[in-house]
């Protein structure tokens, strides 16, 4: 299926995408349409660097529009389509000279399509994630649910059972057999699927953790093996007043009772979960907490038994063997007022009082599950959490969460950083793209990751191979600056999602592209194109624009400004910037050099719809950034009177 055809199989809003990308004219959307197959079978990317393959293309280009303009004549379409394939091969007539620009426009199209391919299918991979998870739980459902329906069948068989001898023995051995093979998956297959889709939820990626689910396995199973130990009582009670020699039921009773018993303490032990990982209400992410400051964790028990609602009582500590405090009531009972779907929980919320470094700690709950005889004491612990003194702890703190979860799947293991593993480029990479998912509605695409990867590891073939210890990806300085790795991207990350997010979301910033990429994009384009990225030497995020020129001899001339900040972008947005943005050229006449969006958007089509003062409307000020020599060094205010500079 060809890429043009894929395309028009999306849903509506990628359509729109679509339809958005070729609303201008320099490659109309029936020519991509019609000439689908010839447009996708030539190579673009050689012809945008080499004159002569251009020329040939265009030339063919032109011959294909005459052919389709020929079929259009021959199958009788109507004149308006002639008309227009014979306007937009007088319009292509105007690379005669440049093909090569032709050829890096009709390029540029195919890589945004199939960014709008990459976004569909990254949120159909979300979605079909969720619909595989569903088509593997369904499965799962009709075999968990067959050995349930199994399991109550023979439950009621044993209540009807006339009580004679092996009859009665067989079917409760049964009826256990089916039981632990319920439990075998219960316990040891889908509940710790849950749990490490809660670690990777926890940072950032799109995962289904929901219990109910679950839930209503872990309380089926506990009431038919209830049901047993009801049944195995009333039939002790019968064969105390009837009973005869070799009574198979009194020799067969106490190992059937050690094994349900073994069976229902098993299941217990296991059924009670950490549903909402510990967090603070405004906090940089869960299992990041800070000491006097409140957090919350949800506490539920999988078997639901309205009997013991507000009865069990769950008592939290931290790092018992370890000193630390916990303020407020440590002790709170499991009830389903505070759940939104009729779970057994409990919502602990409490302050931490002990001032300590970045270390990892676990929350330890405790408590008794006494129904019908049956006592047994149930445990559960939380992810490993970091507890700061301060904000300025909240980044590494957040890096070490990361990391955690990225790698390891001992949820109890504190002193996993004494030994931390290295991770494979593939793991990090899902990782970093799930915190760009995480605040924005778009990831991170092959080009960018591709970039990142480079500087990590250098020019490689393949990255995947490629190992990164905890110790260059959060404490070594990236060389020539004075901050990691992950300071770094963090700091795009938080410029991202406090102030281009619309524009990351849009797709207009390339971001993560070296210097040296950049150049070789920008040089083959017409002067006036731009495109954004974000700065490699700023700690806390810096983006910048980048712009073709040619001098009178016609070599290409890349030009940069200054890093925009957060200080900046505080002052005035980004897509402001853009809109206003001058430099000095001679005679001190300003001029906005920006025309283009890489490869050939112009640059009001693209940032249009976010600047603040729409076109015809009249301004008393306008906020301007001047440059020279590559610096950001003035701002000027323009009044309706005259002109004010204000240093920067």
């Amino acid at each position: 299926m060809s890429q043009w055809e894929r395309l028009q199989q999306l849903d509506s809003v990628y359509l729109q995408k679509v339809d958005e990308l070729y609303s201008q004219e320099e490659l109309p959307m029936d020519v991509r349409h019609y000439l689908a197959h010839w447009i996708e079978s030539q190579d673009w990317a050689r012809a945008s660097q080499d004159m002569s393959v251009a020329s040939i293309l265009f030339q063919v280009l032109l011959e294909e529009l005459d052919k389709q303009h020929s079929r259009f004549v021959q199958e009788g379409k109507t004149f308006l389509q002639q008309c227009k394939f014979r306007r937009f091969k007088h319009n292509f007539q105007r690379y005669q000279e440049q093909p090569h620009n032709l050829a890096n426009i009709i390029l540029w199209f195919m890589m945004k399509e199939r960014d709008i391919l990459q976004s569909a299918q990254l949120a159909e991979q979300v979605q079909l994630l969720q619909v595989t998870q569903n088509t593997v739980e369904t499965d799962n459902q009709r075999n968990i649910g067959s050995l349930m329906s199994n399991l109550r069948t023979k439950v009621q068989v044993g209540h009807t059972a006339d009580h004679q001898g092996c009859l009665l023995m067989s079917d409760l051995t049964e009826v256990l057999g089916l039981a632990e093979q319920l439990l075998t998956v219960l316990v040891n297959v889908e509940l710790p699927e849950w749990k490490r889709r809660q670690q990777k939820f926890c940072i950032g990626a799109r995962e289904d953790v929901q219990l109910q689910l679950l839930e209503s396995w872990f309380t089926s199973e506990a009431e038919c093996l209830f049901q047993v130990r009801k049944f195995l009582k009333k039939v002790e009670e019968l064969t105390a007043k009837v009973s005869y020699e070799n009574d198979p039921f009194k020799i067969q009773k106490p190992a059937l009772q050690n094994k349900v018993d073994s069976l229902l303490t098993t299941l217990l032990k296991s059924a009670l979960v950490v549903e909402s990982q510990p967090s603070m209400p405004q906090g940089r992410g869960p299992l990041v907490l800070r000491t006097n400051v409140q957090f919350s964790v949800k506490i539920r028990l999988l078997v639901k038994v309205p009997e013991l609602n507000h009865v069990m009582k769950v008592t939290v500590s931290m790092d018992r063997y370890r000193r630390f405090n916990v303020l407020g009531n440590s002790t709170k009972a499991l009830n389903m007022i505070e759940s939104n779907n009729g779970g057994m929980v409990a919502d602990f919320r409490h302050l931490l009082s002990l001032c300590v470094t970045e270390e990892l700690h676990v929350m330890c709950f405790e408590t008794v599950f006494v129904l019908h005889g049956l006592s047994v004491s149930l445990q559960t612990t939380s992810l490993p959490v970091v507890i700061t003194s301060g904000t300025s702890q909240q980044q590494s703190a957040w890096a070490s969460i990361l990391w955690f979860n990225m790698l390891c799947t001992d949820a109890g293991n504190v002193n996993f950083f004494a030994n931390s593993p290295m991770a494979t480029w593939p793991q990090l990479a899902e990782m970093l793209s799930w915190q760009f998912l995480s605040i924005t509605d778009r990831g991170l695409n092959s080009d960018q990751l591709h970039m990142i990867a480079q500087k990590l590891f250098g020019q490689q073939q393949n990255y995947d191979s490629c190992r990164i210890s905890w110790s260059k990806f959060s404490k070594e300085n990236v060389p020539n600056t004075n901050f990691s790795f992950y300071v770094w991207f963090d700091g795009i990350l938080m410029l991202v999602k406090n102030y281009l997010e619309n524009l990351w979301n849009d797709g207009y910033i390339m971001g993560f592209v070296s210097k040296g990429k950049e150049k070789s994009l920008l040089k083959k384009m017409q002067s006036g194109t731009f495109l954004l990225r974000f700065s490699e030497s700023i700690r806390d995020g810096g983006i910048t624009f980048s712009w073709i020129e040619y001098f009178d001899d016609g070599k290409p001339n890349v030009r940069s400004v200054q890093p925009f900040t957060k200080v900046d972008l505080t002052q005035i947005p980004f897509s402001e910037i853009i809109h206003n943005f001058q430099i000095l050229e001679a005679e001190n006449v300003p001029e906005n050099p920006l025309k283009f969006l890489y490869p050939n958007i112009p640059k009001d089509d693209a940032f249009g719809k976010y600047y603040t003062v729409k076109s015809g409307e009249y301004i008393k000020t306008k906020l301007v950034f001047v440059s020279k020599d590559f610096v950001i060094t003035e701002l000027q205010v323009f009044c309706s009177q005259g002109c004010l500079i204000l240093y920067v």
